[in-house]
């Protein structure tokens, strides 16, 4: 018999040090308490930009007509000395209370701006500000950032479909929005060309604007919070299925000539025709 030889030992794990384990459970609890911290920051941030703005100049404006209802016998007489004192800038109280008549004042902002009288009147008063040379020059572009920031975008991709593309080589797909149904045609050809929107990753509020061809846009059958979701993170977060079925938009493309769209590993189906949009 042939004596065996000794195998040599397998080193085992590397202790970590001090530092190293620090640094570790240290960005564990940083992760963890993050989230919340920024939380808490941006609604104090709220909080502070409701009172200094809107909320002190309510109270203030409470504390006159407090202070008149008070000479005209309306109620009783008080000095400004004790307004003051009930509603004293430095009390949490009196600061809810003007963050609270803040918000109700900007809710009826907006519903009086919201129906067709209340927009008018709006109308007519930015135009008159427009007429302010320095008012002129600020007060667009600052629309425009509040509008983009603000606006309500629930409808803004009502009806969308979740599409793949190939807007640069064959078989490298990008993800995108059909944002309109209507469909045209370019006089490079007869075929019927559509309007592709291709977020940005991860702000995918931003991108670019494509004109596909119909047979050359493959259906995902995710949701546009799905297919946002997976851009924001960058691919981490797959939508809830696990998988895709592409589908093609054209029924009468010969669908079999097309690669399968896949983003997970278990067997796909072949793609099948859809109806046409719009």
């Amino acid at each position: 018999m042939t004596p065996q030889k000794d195998q040599p030992s397998l080193p085992g794990p590397k202790r970590l040090g001090f530092v190293d384990d620090f640094k570790r459970f240290f960005l564990r609890g940083l992760a963890t308490i993050l989230p919340t911290l920024v939380t808490l920051w941006l609604l104090i941030w709220v909080w502070d930009f409701l009172w200094d703005n809107i909320g002190r100049s309510v109270i203030n404006f409470i504390r006159i007509g407090w202070y008149d209802a008070g000479a005209r016998d309306w109620l009783p007489f008080q000095t400004k000395h004790y307004i003051r004192w009930q509603l004293d800038d430095n009390d949490f109280g009196t600061r809810l209370l003007g963050v609270v008549l803040a918000v109700l004042l900007v809710y009826i902002i907006g519903v009086f701006v919201g129906n067709l009288i209340g927009l008018a009147f709006w109308r007519v008063a930015e135009r008159s500000l427009m007429r302010i040379p320095l008012v002129r020059a600020i007060y667009p572009a600052v629309k425009q950032v509040t509008d983009f920031v603000l606006a309500d975008r629930t409808h803004q991709f009502q009806g969308s479909r979740v599409v793949a593309v190939q807007p640069h080589e064959q078989n490298i797909w990008s993800i995108g929005l059909i944002t309109s149904a209507r469909q045209w045609t370019l006089d490079a050809g007869p075929e019927e060309m559509m309007t592709v929107f291709i977020p940005s990753s991860p702000t995918s509020f931003s991108g670019y604007v494509l004109v596909v061809p119909r047979s050359k846009v493959i259906e995902l059958p995710m949701t546009v919070e799905e297919a946002l979701r997976l851009l924001v993170t960058g691919g981490l977060i797959m939508p809830g299925e696990g998988k895709t079925d592409g589908k093609d938009i054209a029924s009468q493309v010969d669908v079999s000539a097309q690669p399968a769209v896949r983003i997970a590993v278990d067997p796909i189906p072949s793609p099948r025709p859809l109806e046409k949009i719009g």
